[in-house]
């Protein structure tokens, strides 16, 4: 095929091999390629963090990424957020709290908030509300959003 470049890397634990067009965006090939249609497409242009995945420990909008990047590099998308032995804790607490509603905004602010989390456990209302500055919910659950990380946060 020509045209196509050849891409290792780690997709939510697991080493991965796909092939995509050297313009496209890693949004397209985790979706179109990976099936990985948890990461959603909301603005393209890096605006709404609906794309948000974990890149190498770093949130990064997949949708400014080009698939040819993650050569040699880890993923993380939504599908890699649960263990098989249940829910994360932050799902776990954005259910408890309500804090979805269309669900297009909730699997970037839940790698967002994962992010934050791993290295802020103790983060408090301020930090997160900052951290997520870059996630739009058009359904406007902030509140219930910004509650729920704060009850997985350890600084309550």
């Amino acid at each position: 095929m020509p045209g196509v470049t050849h891409v290792q890397s780690t997709l939510n634990g697991e080493v991965i091999n796909f092939l995509c067009e050297p313009r496209q965006s890693l949004l397209e090939v985790l979706r179109d390629v990976l099936g990985m249609t948890g990461t959603k497409e909301g603005c393209n242009d890096g605006n709404c963090g609906a794309c948000t995945i974990i890149l190498d420990g770093r949130i990064v909008d997949s949708c400014l990424v080009l698939g040819v990047e993650a050569e040699g590099r880890e993923m993380m998308t939504i599908e890699g957020m649960a263990s098989a032995e249940g829910l994360h804790p932050l799902q776990q607490s954005f259910l408890e709290n309500a804090a979805l509603q269309c669900g297009i905004c909730t699997p970037g602010f839940l790698l967002a908030s994962k992010s934050l989390l791993d290295q802020e456990p103790d983060a408090d209302e301020g930090r997160i509300r900052h951290w997520l500055a870059g996630n739009l919910c058009r359904c406007t659950g902030y509140d219930k959003i910004i509650r729920a990380v704060m009850q997985v946060s350890t600084a309550k």
